[in-house]
């Protein structure tokens, strides 16, 4: 198998999440879409370290992510009266957490450790103590705080073989906390394997970002029909 660039396994993640959105929402019955949409978290979270790995500004970085995952919220909130927060939070709050930790690191002051400290305090209270204080809602983060820090963990490891064992571990305790469909998300490690540690030839960030929303409303469209 030849070796893959970020966009290469972005768009394997973007199939993968596109089939078990299809499976979530407009056919429940066949679960092996939901099996192979196992693999769409794992793809992006480690592609989410290595972009704060590579990105030239953090703040840009978050604040796409940010932007983005209000848009969703949006669609969610509008299109499916729902308090749901997606993929896009969660990796906004693993992308924050990591820059408030490079702030500590480089600052290396109370005050920045304090913060950094505050910050994860505060993704676990949004994770796991306000859907326990609005329980009749169906507001939660997607994939919890253990989803959260995920990428905090790949992105904490120094190499391509401990990002990839870091990643390992880490999908093993998420899905300790989860259903039994999620053990099938350790089989992305094997993708990742062949991770060339390369962008590729065109920027499609943009085209990722964009993805998410519009692939939504298009099968909550198809689902109303």
């Amino acid at each position: 198998m030849k070796q893959l660039s970020n966009n290469q396994l972005k768009v394997i993640a973007m199939i993968a999440m596109t089939l078990d959105h299809v499976g979530a929402y407009l056919l429940p019955q066949v679960t092996w879409l939901r099996i192979i949409g196992r693999l769409a978290f794992p793809i992006y979270a480690f592609m989410i370290a290595e972009g704060c790995r590579h990105t030239r500004s953090m703040e840009r970085y978050f604040g796409s992510l940010a932007v983005m995952a209000a848009v969703c919220q949006i669609v969610y909130f509008v299109a499916m009266d729902s308090l749901y927060m997606c993929i896009m939070v969660t990796f906004s709050l693993s992308v924050g957490l990591i820059w408030l930790q490079q702030n500590a690191e480089k600052q290396n002051t109370l005050f920045s450790r304090i913060l950094a400290f505050a910050g994860f305090l505060t993704a676990f209270f949004l994770c796991e103590i306000l859907p326990k204080l609005l329980p009749h809602t169906d507001y939660c983060v997607d994939y919890g705080f253990i989803g959260v820090l995920v990428p905090v963990v790949i992105y904490g490891a120094k190499d391509k073989a401990s990002r990839i064992v870091s990643c390992l571990l880490a999908l093993v305790c998420l899905a300790a906390f989860s259903d039994k469909l999620q053990w099938w998300s350790l089989l992305a490690v094997i993708p990742l394997l062949f991770y060339n540690g390369q962008r590729g030839k065109w920027n499609m960030k943009w085209f990722f970002y964009l993805f998410y929303p519009t692939h939504l409303l298009v099968i909550h469209g198809i689902s109303l029909l």
